[in-house]
This record gives C-alpha cells, structure tokens and sequence, in this order.
C-alpha cells in the first residue's frame, strides 16, 4: 500500500488535493476536537477512520516529535494506517501544532504523557473493548509511548511501533560541551531563554529529500528556533529516564530507525531491544537512513512502512497475542 507522502509536493502534505479531497480519495473520514487538559490548555486533537468495506482491525495512537505537529507529515502517516484498517488519533502537545502553550516549551514531560493517556483512552473508548490497539511514534514522540507503556493499571496495549525513537540524543546533535553541563543552571534562572545551540535545524539533519525539507519548513506552524533551556534539559532528563527502564519494557514492540540518524542515536534503540523483557520484539536499522524515515527517496518509505503495516496487521488479526522473538538488523 503506498504511503500518502507521494502525493504531497513541497508546499503541502496533501499535494493539489483540498483535505476533503484528499480524505476521500484515499477512503477515510477524518476529525478534529478540542479539548481542555487540567491545565486549563486547549489541545488540538485529530482521528481518521476507514470506510467502509474496509474492516477496522484495531486501534492506533500516534504521537509526534519535538517540534512536530499532528496535521503535517505525522497526518499522512495516520492516513497510511486509517486506509489499512486501523482507527487512528492523534493530539498536538503542548506548545505544538494548534495546541495552546508557549511554542514548543516542554520543561516536564509527565503532563504530556498525562495529555496522551487521557485523549488515547477516550478515543478506545469509542471501539468495541475487543479491538487490539497499538501505539505508534516517533522521535521524541517515541520516548512519550514508552513512558504511556510503561504505566501500569490501566488498559494495557497489544503493541507499539518506534519510529526513530528519542531513546538517546546523538552526540552528533547534542549542545556542544560545556554547555550541556549548564543546562541545569540555565533552566533554573532562564528557563524559557532559547539559547541552547544544537549542530544543525532538525529539518536539515532529518530529512534526506530536499523537498521534503521544504515542506517541513512550509509548515505555518513549524519553528526553528532554538532549543529553550528547560525543554533541552528536559529532553535529556528524558532519555535518562527510559533508559533506565529498558528492562521493564515488556510490551511487543517494533523498532524501525536510521542507521544514518544524526538526531537520536540509533545505539540507544539497539540497546533497548537488547534489555527489554518483551518476548516479541523486532528491530530493523536501516543503513544509511536519516532521522526522518518519511522523509526518505520513495523506495525506502515504501520498505519502511511497509513492515510498519504488515507488522500491525499481523498482530491485530491475532488479536495482540505473542510471538517468538525476531530481530534483523540492517537493510533488506
């Protein structure tokens, strides 16, 4: 099944299509609400469905990066699951896409997960208890599903899926030193300042395709600001934190990510792959592809997403269940 990314062009994810167009043509309904989190912030929310005769199979969450937004390439990505039979939503965090919050300040990361449980559960709510759902994201986003996963008591998930995971920070994108040293220092006098340099914009170390560059950037709602002291540091807090939960991750997962990665070290993936306890676990690192694997020549996105789908497919026909153990690092 083709990714929708090849209908978009450098000026917008849906092409020449209008978004009604561009929903029916590929056979999905698409929503949008508002909600309000117990922060009194108004967060943007988003969920596409399949139509009929399209079975729906299960449920997807996804979840977007640092500085990512849910109605740009993170939406075609929902759509490529919606037209495969899977319910998907979707939320803006705090500070990102159309959600209130100082833009993108994210100085403690629990709230977030908190924004993310409450939507994800509320949107289940709305299927039949017997759907398997899954968890789907990327980059920080990623870090975000393991920290919803990793929570116990409520519904549990049947699987999640990492896209170029933010389980640690490359050296190569990291605030050169000493000044990682000082975050600490300067998250607690100035913790909005943006001042925390990093070696590269995001989109230009993240997307391999040029236009796909552009059209990043095309986004009303895409900054390339500086890091802001307390998010840096919050960041990096982050990636301590899950990993030293590795061991505790028990839930079937699928790892897909660059080997070429620059922004989030594809080691740290590799390492939880190694440490979790989960009995299906599959990792693909793929050589030489960047952080952003939608932003990919066409043949790479379509082996890439390719086993994104068919490995949720698989698992909701079986109902979630568990399988043996897989693992493939490198290419196809």
């Amino acid at each position: 099944m083709v990714h929708p990314i090849s209908e978009a062009n450098d000026k917008s994810p849906f092409g020449s299509l209008t978004p009604s167009e561009f929903y029916a043509r590929h056979s999905v309904t698409h929503s949008s609400e508002y909600i309000t989190n117990p922060r009194g912030m108004k967060l943007f929310t988003q969920s596409w469905t399949p139509l009929p005769p399209t079975e729906i199979l299960g449920t997807v969450a996804v979840v977007h990066g640092y500085t990512g937004e849910t109605s740009w390439f993170l939406q075609l990505t929902a759509v490529l699951f919606a037209k495969s039979g899977f319910a998907t939503c979707a939320i803006d965090h705090q500070g990102h896409g159309f959600s209130d919050g100082l833009s993108n300040h994210i100085p403690d990361v629990s709230p977030v997960v908190d924004d993310c449980v409450s939507f994800f559960d509320s949107f289940r709510s709305r299927h039949a208890p017997s759907l398997p759902s899954f968890l789907y994201g990327e980059s920080l986003g990623g870090a975000i599903v393991l920290l919803i996963a990793l929570r116990r008591g409520g519904r549990p998930y049947d699987g999640i899926v990492l896209n170029g995971a933010m389980c640690g920070i490359s050296d190569k994108y990291k605030p050169p030193w000493p000044l990682e040293h000082f975050l600490s220092i300067l998250a607690a006098v100035v913790p909005t300042w943006q001042v925390v340099p990093t070696r590269g914009s995001i989109p230009e170390v993240s997307f391999k395709e040029e236009w796909k560059r552009r059209l990043a950037l095309a986004s009303p709602r895409r900054s390339t600001a500086k890091p802001r002291a307390a998010t840096a540091l919050e960041l990096i807090r982050i990636c301590r934190e899950v990993q030293s939960r590795f061991s505790e991750v028990d839930v079937p997962f699928l790892i897909v990510h660059g080997g070429g990665d620059v922004v989030c070290d594809p080691a740290c993936v590799e390492e939880l792959y190694k440490k979790a306890a989960s009995k299906d676990k599959t990792i693909r690192v793929y050589p030489g592809m960047w952080h952003q694997l939608i932003g990919e020549p066409d043949e790479n996105v379509e082996l890439v997403f390719g086993e994104v789908v068919a490995w949720l497919r698989t698992r909701a026909e079986r109902g979630g269940g568990e399988a043996e153990t897989a693992v493939v690092v490198g290419g196809a």
